[in-house]
């Protein structure tokens, strides 16, 4: 209680912002109506409840991201992490998740040399030969700059925002402690998983703010197209990267967003989109290590034909299993098996309680209508976003790694629709879902998979014995637990252990007050203003005390 009472202390300047705005853009209301009024607030400052903008007439998904516009750079990005979740929103609020763009305005040159002669020993007029004071980009958590090596390489250098990281971290703080509220006190909520959202976004912004792991994943997926001549991957110059500075190979191409420039630089659209999807397919499918933000800002078109990607901040990353799952997926869709699209999501559900006749009916009237449609009129994106809203209906959720997946499948695709309007990223993906398929259940790979089924079987019957032997030696010594979850009654224990808290911190402060009456009743010993300096020390501590319960008493009733 008091670690909590503390965080809320710590965090009350923004605390006091971010309701401000949420009330101004009209949401004070569900504030209150989710007891959410209290981890507000409850933090000291009253807020100005009537202070409502003509915003309010506008949609809420408007309203609602215009509010996440204004709250700063984390909240920026978790609308953009919302945005990729279509099995929880309608259509209308990813689209307003999506406008949310990650611009920041630029830091000044003077803050940025500072940091940046913190991070390299030296000034960075000494480390490079030349060093663009114009930023190239600004976005809310680094910024890039041009630079040139002393041997004449031509680099980019991405500094993140003096600052930035205690600033996002709070906001994690306050994100991560109104997930719980939500979760615990609104039932119509709950279905939105608030807590795992959070934590999934709390993992992807924090993995953004070490640079050297984006560095990590260009190398990583490099080294896979280190034999494909038409993918590029900007090289890493590790001797001036750490955690708050990235340098790498300066790409001189055509932005993704200038088809213009691809049409009179003479480059073929169609093979570009071609080569496109296969390096996407092989990321995904192959490797289980893909670009998980490959929007048109993030490619460029080179010559002969190639293209490169940048900005391996946010990668997506699928095991062995989950990859075959994924093939399962796609080749059923494909292929129109709707009893096996069902079984496959209902496993990434993780088996819910859920009307599966009614599900499986769904499923065949959606595959239905893919019904001898030809490859070419088979548009992958519509039928991955359909599906997402039959998820939505059924309360289904995916697990956030095939989030970023489907994310990803949508936007390369298009992507690839801008440069060739009939690509077809089913056509691309047929002949390697076939040939995963095939390779999943060749002799060889069953006999592995049998092989391994068959020494954990008798691992675990030779541990069976043992197991046996350790529950019944705690059966015997009364050892034996077993433990149930109940949600309502896990939260009336924490009650309890407050009410228990604020008890204890009484009976102390009650006897510091009769203590220190006491010993200023006792002549002798060192005084203070010609009172004994104990009983004035017990008083002072007395008042802290008696002060932090008022205040941990007042800041839960604000939630009845």
């Amino acid at each position: 209680m008091l670690w909590e009472t503390l965080g809320a202390a710590r965090d009350i300047g923004r605390v006091n912002e971010l309701a401000s705005i949420l009330i101004r853009y009209g949401f004070g209301d569900v504030l209150r109506r989710l007891g959410l009024a209290s981890v507000f607030e409850g933090a000291g400052k009253a807020l100005h409840w009537k202070r409502v903008s003509d915003i309010t007439r506008s949609e809420s998904p408007a309203r609602f991201c215009q509010a996440l516009a204004e709250m700063g750079p984390t909240f920026i990005k978790l609308g953009q992490i919302l945005s990729t979740r279509a099995d929880l929103f309608s259509p209308e609020w990813i689209a307003e998740f999506e406008k949310l763009q990650d611009q920041a305005p630029p830091v000044s040159f003077e803050l940025i040399c500072k940091q940046l002669q913190e991070d390299l020993g030296c000034s960075p007029l000494q480390a490079f030969a030349e060093l663009d004071t114009q930023p190239l980009a600004a976005a809310s958590i680094a910024q890039v700059h041009r630079a040139r090596l002393q041997d004449g390489t031509q680099v980019i250098i991405k500094v993140r925002r003096p600052g930035i990281r205690p600033v996002m971290e709070a906001d994690l703080r306050l994100l991560a402690r109104i997930a719980e509220v939500m979760e615990s006190e609104s039932t119509a909520l709950r279905r939105f998983k608030p807590c795992e959202v959070v934590r999934q976004f709390t993992v992807s912004l924090r993995r953004e703010l070490d640079l050297l792991a984006e560095c990590r994943n260009a190398e990583r997926v490099a080294k896979s197209f280190a034999l494909d001549a038409q993918i590029v991957i900007p090289k890493v110059y590790w001797p001036w990267c750490c955690e708050r500075v990235n340098v790498q190979e300066f790409i001189d191409g055509i932005p993704g967003r200038n088809i213009n420039a691809v049409e009179q630089a003479g480059l073929d659209r169609k093979m570009l989109a071609g080569y496109g999807g296969q390096a996407a397919l092989k990321m995904i499918l192959i490797d289980g290590f893909f670009h998980a933000d490959p929007h048109q800002g993030n490619i460029f078109y080179l010559p002969d034909n190639r293209i490169a990607f940048i900005d391996f901040g946010m990668v997506g990353r699928l095991s062995v299993d989950r990859r075959h799952q994924v093939v399962q997926l796609l080749h059923s869709m494909v292929e129109l098996d709707a009893p096996r699209v069902v079984e496959v999501l209902l496993d990434w559900a993780g088996d819910p309680p859920v009307n599966q006749d009614a599900l499986l009916f769904e499923v065949e009237e959606f595959v239905e209508q893919y019904h001898g449609v030809s490859l070419k009129n088979f548009n992958l994106g519509t039928m991955l976003t359909e599906l997402m809203s039959l998820l939505r209906e059924y309360a289904l959720n995916l697990p956030p790694d095939l989030i970023l997946l489907v994310k990803a499948l949508i936007t390369l695709e298009g992507v690839a629709r801008q440069l060739d309007p009939d690509f077809d990223m089913v056509a691309q993906a047929d002949p390697l879902l076939q040939q995963l398929m095939l390779a999943r259940h060749s002799p060889d790979a069953l006999a592995k998979r049998g092989w391994q089924a068959m020494a954990g079987t008798a691992e675990l019957l030779i541990g069976l014995p043992q197991d046996l032997r350790q529950l019944l030696r705690s059966a015997r010594s009364g050892r034996f637990q077993l433990h149930v979850d109940v949600t309502r009654l896990k939260t009336f224990g924490n009650q309890l252990d407050r009410a228990a808290s604020r008890m204890a911190v009484g009976n102390v402060v009650a006897a510091m007050i009769i203590g220190s009456s006491i010993v200023m009743t006792v002549e002798g010993g060192p005084t203070l203003f010609g009172l004994p300096l104990f009983g004035i020390l017990g008083f002072v501590g007395a008042a802290i005390g008696g002060i932090w319960l008022l205040f941990s008493i007042w800041l839960s009733g604000r939630g009845r």
